[in-house]
């Protein structure tokens, strides 16, 4: 493996937790493999649940970790001044306007509750495609074409080229939301565009997001991240083998830290909920029980 910059991309919604940490901590061990740098971007577009605190907390927890990073702010202040998602409105919405040109996406006005009625998965199976809303009106997100979709194709680290079908809880995936803003699957796929990443480190719960943002990629003609590679990790798992939260504070750093526990007793911790035989003690055990 061999790649030149790699990405720890969390979002300030909540303080992190024992999960966010796992997958920085995969991050790193790949980039000290493949010899890419680490670059720190911080998806704060969602400016509802923003808090300068939990972008603090971000800090605290790399730097409690020893996770160092190459490229990125150091301090909030760094950060709100020239490294916030808000400086990048205008190549979102220059995206998004090629992606009206173009016609590849439609206009949904479907509420939660109604996509619910139309389908007891819940999952919005492209009800509006045919409606031919006006893409301007109001109270409308927008929403890709992925009708014709074939199957999308992945550079992955451990598995060489992999193929996959769109799931139905990823089809039709919102690029504008109702409030005119962008979506999280374009500005991350711009962000990454823009700073060269070519290794994405993910959760194996957002792997339906990456096949969302290949085929963004595909319709803006976006090569480098058509050709960046990825890799997918396990999750953990908390009580009754429930997907981590950030809204559960006894998993995050920050409340482990007020504990008094030490950066080896949380490696101990992550051993244990990641199955390892041997006791994690350091940054070297964990690679090692890793064995990318």
């Amino acid at each position: 493996m061999d790649f030149k910059l790699t990405r720890i991309a969390p979002t300030p919604s909540g303080f992190l937790h024992l999960g966010n940490l796992y997958s920085f901590l995969v991050t790193k061990a790949l980039s000290e493999k493949s010899g890419a740098k680490i670059l720190l971007r911080i998806d704060d577009l969602d400016r509802d649940r923003y808090r300068t605190e939990f972008v603090q907390d971000i800090f605290d927890t790399l730097d409690f970790m020893e996770i160092g990073y190459d490229q990125g702010p150091k301090t909030v202040q760094e950060f709100e001044q020239d490294w916030s998602q808000i400086h990048k409105i205008t190549s979102y919405l220059d995206a998004l306007e090629q992606i009206r040109e173009r016609k590849l996406v439609f206009a949904c006005d479907c509420t939660r509750k109604k996509i619910q009625q139309l389908d007891s998965s819940g999952y919005y199976l492209g009800h509006c495609q045919v409606r031919n809303i006006p893409l301007e009106r109001n109270e409308t997100c927008w929403r890709m074409d992925t009708f014709d979709t074939d199957f999308i194709h992945l550079n992955t680290c451990t598995e060489g080229k992999k193929s996959y079908v769109l799931p139905e809880d990823s089809a039709f995936f919102i690029v504008r939301k109702k409030d005119k803003l962008p979506a999280y699957h374009l500005t991350s796929l711009i962000d990454d565009v823009t700073y060269g990443v070519d290794l994405v480190v993910r959760g194996n719960d957002l792997l339906g997001s990456t096949l969302d943002q290949k085929i963004l990629a595909n319709g803006l003609d976006l090569k480098s991240f058509e050709d960046a590679t990825f890799h997918h990790h396990q999750l953990l798992k908390g009580p009754k083998n429930k997907k981590l939260s950030k809204s559960e504070g006894a998993n995050s750093i920050q409340f482990l830290r007020k504990e008094g526990k030490k950066p080896s007793d949380i490696y101990q911790i992550l051993g244990e909920m990641i199955g390892s035989k041997e006791m994690l003690q350091d940054f070297e055990s964990f690679k090692t029980h890793l064995a990318l």
